[in-house]
């Protein structure tokens, strides 16, 4: 990689020691470096590492007027042994020229893209967080930078890879959250971008979600955007349901993220010997099924938050309770697999860990 990816490095360190991890919070803390690569002339160019800071574009840039823009989310996590690891980052290369078929950006060379990143991630090692449960957050991101008005496919474009330790999504860590469940506005429809990771389905979900944190939630679970009545997602998790013994997730109909987490849960959960099924699931059956104890457990599945597990969800006015409110066996035993696999305290026998070193 030192033939392929240039590296200009800052001279100086900002911090001795980086951050208190003690007191990390989710998005707020930047590593020092990030790689970059430019699309222009029709071919991406200049691979380099270079100091993290800001970005000098055009206010014509064409990501500000008509947001052709794409991300993903991964994460290292400093293994018990001291080595570094990645989740599964081939499939979230993999997912961002997904992405960038769907809104016509030209696809990255995913090898290449996984190579900088473990580089980028020795140079600023320093970064990745030593306590448990913490972890360096990575965001890929390409953003059409071309000087145009006019909506058409941009011709330039900046992919970076820009890092940063976190703590636990949620301030209160893995502990039971409070869902609103949206009975009126709507995220994403058939045939539009629910399926792929850019800004506006995101910009979609903030009014929404504002009124829902007012009330005390934190989140919203969106539905269906014909009728309100078929589950599809939380604004940064996909949802599980336990009924009776059965693991239920709404299926990948096209307004859903193709969740890597979620992937994981089924891939456990079958091998497991569960009944892990994706299904239509409406709100009228989750209802009964809390109604009548059938509800045992719910929980949100990203690479944020790992696992979240659900208390209770609220329904036009109703309080709507998950088993006991606390978090069931199921969830805790995904979620103790789970980081077990990425710390490597556990067997990974899917591969789904990448050493960095």
């Amino acid at each position: 990689m030192e033939s392929i990816v240039k590296r200009v490095l800052s001279p100086a360190k900002r911090r001795s020691r980086p951050v208190d991890e003690g007191a990390l919070g989710f998005g707020d803390i930047f590593s020092e470096h990030m790689f970059r690569l430019d699309y222009h002339d029709g071919a991406w160019r200049g691979p380099r590492i270079e100091p993290f800071g800001p970005l000098s574009l055009s206010p014509a840039a064409m990501c500000l007027h008509y947001a052709q823009e794409i991300f993903e989310g991964l994460k290292c996590y400093r293994q018990s042994s001291g080595a570094l690891a990645l989740f599964r980052p081939r499939d979230n290369f993999a997912r961002l020229n997904r992405s960038a078929r769907r809104i016509c950006i030209p696809p990255l060379d995913e090898e290449l893209c996984l190579a900088a990143l473990k580089e980028l991630i020795l140079v600023d090692q320093q970064w990745v967080p030593r306590a448990r449960e913490a972890s360096l957050y990575i965001r890929p991101f390409i953003i059409a930078s071309e000087p145009h008005l006019g909506v058409r496919p941009a011709e330039d474009y900046i992919f970076l890879i820009i890092t940063g330790p976190v703590g636990a999504y949620y301030a209160a860590g893995f502990a039971p959250i409070k869902i609103y469940v949206e009975p009126h506005y709507s995220r994403a429809a058939q045939g539009g971008l629910g399926e792929i990771k850019t800004g506006g389905n995101y910009a979609a979900s903030i009014l929404a979600a504002e009124e829902a944190r007012r009330r005390g939630f934190s989140q919203i679970l969106w539905l269906d955007p014909n009728e309100h009545q078929y589950i599809e997602e939380v604004g940064s998790m996909n949802m599980f349901f336990v009924i009776d013994d059965e693991v239920i997730t709404p299926p990948l109909s096209g307004t859903i993220l193709a969740g890597i987490t979620r992937d994981s849960v089924l891939t456990l959960a079958r091998d497991w010997g569960l009944s892990a099924v994706e299904r239509p699931l409406s709100i009228e059956e989750l209802l009964k099924a809390s109604s009548s104890g059938r509800l045992k457990e719910a929980f949100g599945t990203g690479t944020a938050c790992v696992i979240s597990p659900v208390g209770q969800f609220s329904y036009q006015g109703r309080d709507v309770p998950v088993g006991d409110g606390g978090i069931g066996p199921l969830t805790r035993r995904l979620y103790d697999e789970l980081l077990g696999i990425q710390y490597g305290d556990r067997p990974d026998p899917y591969s789904w860990v990448t050493l960095i070193q």
